[in-house]
């Protein structure tokens, strides 16, 4: 019986230790210095993808990187996925198999600032995490209130959800800090000022065309959460309580993973909705194309000016 006993725990050893990947997995795959440029689904990194030279692809995970260079810059190019965790995780793995000097968003966002329009591309100055919530008791009819030892739920409250920040830890920081704003790198945030003035595209191939010429917006802040909002009320207190220029679903996330990482980051989001701001059904299905391609667009000459 002891002999049994014995011979099962050596097998379940060794089949525990084959399961566990050698360290060697874990190296870098590529030791260039690389900007990553990160998009969350394909229309919006396919136009950068087609002006990569010398591409070479790299499949870690499920996740394709393409590395090589944009505008004489070395990059690697991959896709988040949608979702704030997918915009985590695979930003992390990024910065863990690749030598990257800097984080590079491209994409679409729904518009949140009633002065913007869809088709603008926005270079938000700060980017907050604001689906980090407290679902609050109701204590009255219609009224919601925060727990009193909760002291980090200060911000306005949208019926039971109540904003939060987030814990961060990272290398080289003690203990946990609280976090609401992530901001954007300031030298690349003065660097995007020289593309401020570009012309971008007002119309795409099957001739749907914006109502208003598109621009360049530098500054101002940016939201991201698990959600995809098509809802008037809840823009407008988006709007009010953030000062938001946009929202998405990932970039904040990344922009945390950045930070935790100490890596500068910088998110070029083009609007390609209103975020339930607009008339009518909501504008992404016919304008995604038009705002992705204008983001991708500024980024390439933001590349260009990068010296």
């Amino acid at each position: 019986m002891l002999r049994r006993f014995l011979l099962l725990a050596a097998a379940l050893l060794l089949a525990g230790c084959a399961a566990t990947p050698p360290a060697a997995d874990a190296v870098r795959l590529d030791a260039t210095p690389r900007i990553a440029v990160i998009s969350a689904f394909q229309p919006e990194l396919t136009l950068l993808l087609s002006k990569v030279e010398q591409p070479r692809k790299f499949t870690v995970n499920g996740v394709d990187f393409t590395t090589g260079t944009l505008r004489g810059k070395p990059v690697v190019l991959f896709l988040s996925g949608v979702s704030m965790t997918n915009a985590a995780m695979t930003t992390q793995l990024a910065l863990d198999r690749f030598a990257v000097s800097h984080v590079v968003v491209s994409g679409i966002a729904g518009g949140v600032n009633p002065a913007l329009h869809v088709g603008d591309v926005t270079v938000a100055q700060r980017w907050g995490q604001y689906l980090e919530l407290l679902v609050a008791r109701e204590v009255a009819p219609g009224r919601y209130q925060a727990p009193a030892w909760m002291k980090d739920a200060t911000l306005p409250n949208f019926g039971i959800f109540f904003p939060r920040p987030v814990g961060v830890r990272s290398d080289g920081r003690t203990g946990t800090e609280q976090k609401f704003w992530f901001e954007s790198d300031p030298a690349l945030l003065a660097l995007a000022e020289k593309v401020r003035a570009l012309p971008l595209e007002s119309c795409d191939a099957q001739r749907n065309c914006l109502s208003k010429p598109p621009r360049v917006v530098i500054g101002g802040n940016g939201v991201s959460g698990a959600a995809f909002v098509d809802n008037a009320g809840f823009r407008q207190y988006t709007y009010t309580t953030f000062e938001a220029n946009v929202l998405d679903m990932e970039t904040a996330a990344m922009a945390h993973v950045a930070y935790a990482n100490r890596v500068p980051f910088i998110a070029f989001r083009s609007l390609s909705d209103l975020a339930g701001g607009g008339e009518g059904e909501n504008e992404m299905g016919t304008f995604f194309k038009i705002a992705a391609d204008n983001s991708a667009k500024v980024l390439l000459a933001f590349l260009d000016a990068w010296k």
